[in-house]
């Protein structure tokens, strides 16, 4: 049996069975396995692949099987979800060879019986690959299926952004590249963008922000010295552009309430070259840890960090503010290129949820604000009751702020608005939502 198909089959029934994040499941499996860089692609793929496209594999699996999904064994269903993404969204392996692999594995994973089950599922699916799966005449059973995302979030989406619908889900689903923020504490974009290429990364600058470095081949991030030794790390270039707006100048105290893993917290500690100090937040001991962490590496000197529930108020913290960031905690609709099990684990009901915790962390981080400081709001959610209603009731309730703008360029999957501006995902970019507030007395 071919180990590959053995890692992804664990990954899968820890992320589908046990709600595990594809991201720190996957990174642990293949940490702990000794495989070649190729077969690591070659799982990632499978992996993600799977898990992006498992509502249309379950409609497919659904259509050549006698009782229903749910019914079928977890690990029989997962070896059928991995096996059909092959067939159906790869061309890397040939379609008899894909199904002796699921043959094996449901043999020696499972039962003999089961691996009949597999087989009898995957040579039908082979004769009629073109099977009509859906109603292609209903518009949202269309998007659903094209895309693979539930009907609750299609309906969703095209509730908040209409016409931009498609736009936003064909951009969720693609495969992001790595893109990294160069630490101006210890490196220049030149020289770094330079080394990279003599290390033979395949590199280029940033979509909109043109001092971000995209790599788009190269070796294993994790391995390379110029990580280890600070002059980069990564982060998705939508989430470099909320520091950048922030009017951060040296010598300010800085809050930011919602701060682990630290990516903006130490950015900000850069545009401060040091100076000044930042007093970074967030609910859990253990995540305090790695913000520490992360600034130790990059050589970012100037951050408090310590635990503290953004929610509740605290009187020593009253006007001491010149910046705020409150990256709130969000459903999380704009990363879901990067974590596709979203797709799967949230609901209606669970988007409900978060406004209240966003709105109290707001009007705390406003009663800590100076006069003349400016608040940054931002969200990695494309869920506008999360983001411009929220900005809209708070200012209702604080007259004495004002939106500044924010001016990124002319680019086609930017959103302006009053209330700030919104960034559709694409192959560059999260989806992200961000507010510049300014406390005017």
């Amino acid at each position: 049996m071919n180990n590959t198909r053995k890692i992804v089959l664990d990954v899968l029934n820890k992320v589908f069975s046990n709600d595990g994040f594809s991201n720190i499941v996957l990174n642990k499996a293949l940490k702990n396995s000794e495989i070649s860089s190729k077969d690591k692609g070659f799982i990632t793929e499978i992996v993600y692949g799977t898990i992006k496209y498992k509502y249309s594999i379950d409609i497919i699996i659904s259509k050549f099987i006698k009782t229903k999904i749910n019914k079928v064994d977890k690990k029989v269903l997962n070896i059928l979800r991995m096996s059909i993404y092959q067939m159906r969204y790869l061309d890397k392996v040939p379609d008899f060879a894909v199904v002796n692999e699921a043959v094996n594995i449901a043999k020696k994973q499972v039962s003999m019986k089961s691996s009949k089950f597999v087989n009898a599922v995957l040579r039908n699916y082979i004769r009629n690959p073109e099977m009509n799966f859906y109603n292609k005449n209903n518009n949202v059973e269309s998007l659903c299926f094209k895309y693979s995302f539930e009907p609750w979030l299609v309906k969703f989406f095209l509730k908040q952004y209409k016409e931009s619908t498609e736009k936003i889900l064909k951009g969720l689903n693609e495969s992001p590249s790595i893109t990294i923020r160069v630490n101006t504490l210890k490196t220049s974009h030149e020289e770094l963008f330079n080394k990279l290429k003599e290390l033979e990364y395949n590199v280029e600058e940033g979509y909109i922000l043109k001092k971000a470095i995209r790599i788009n081949r190269g070796h294993g991030i994790e391995n390379n010295p110029l990580f280890s030794k600070g002059y980069f790390t990564v982060q998705d270039e939508s989430a470099m552009l909320v520091s950048e707006c922030m009017e951060i100048n040296e010598n300010q105290t800085v809050l930011d309430l919602c701060s682990a893993p630290g990516g903006k917290t130490t950015h900000i500690g850069e545009l401060m070259k040091n100076t000044g100090v930042i007093y970074a937040f967030d609910l859990h001991e253990n995540k305090i840890k790695l913000i520490n962490e992360n600034a130790k590496r990059l050589g970012v000197e100037n951050i408090k960090a310590s635990v503290l529930d953004a929610t509740t108020y605290k009187g020593e913290f009253l006007n001491k503010a010149d910046r705020i960031l409150v990256d709130a905690p969000c459903s999380g609709l704009g990363i879901i290129r990067k974590k596709p099990e979203i797709k799967w684990n949230k609901s209606l009901n669970d988007l409900k949820k978060l406004s209240d915790i966003q709105k109290n962390i707001l009007h705390n981080a406003s009663l800590y604000l100076k006069e003349g400081g400016i608040l940054l709001y931002s969200t990695c959610t494309l869920n506008k009751d999360e983001n411009e209603k929220n900005i809209i009731e708070f200012l209702k309730d604080n007259p004495n702020f004002k939106v500044q703008s924010i001016e990124f360029g002319n680019f086609s999957n930017l959103i302006y608005s009053p209330y700030g501006v919104t960034i559709l995902p694409n192959e560059y970019m999260d989806g992200f939502f961000m507010c510049k507030l300014k406390k005017i007395k």
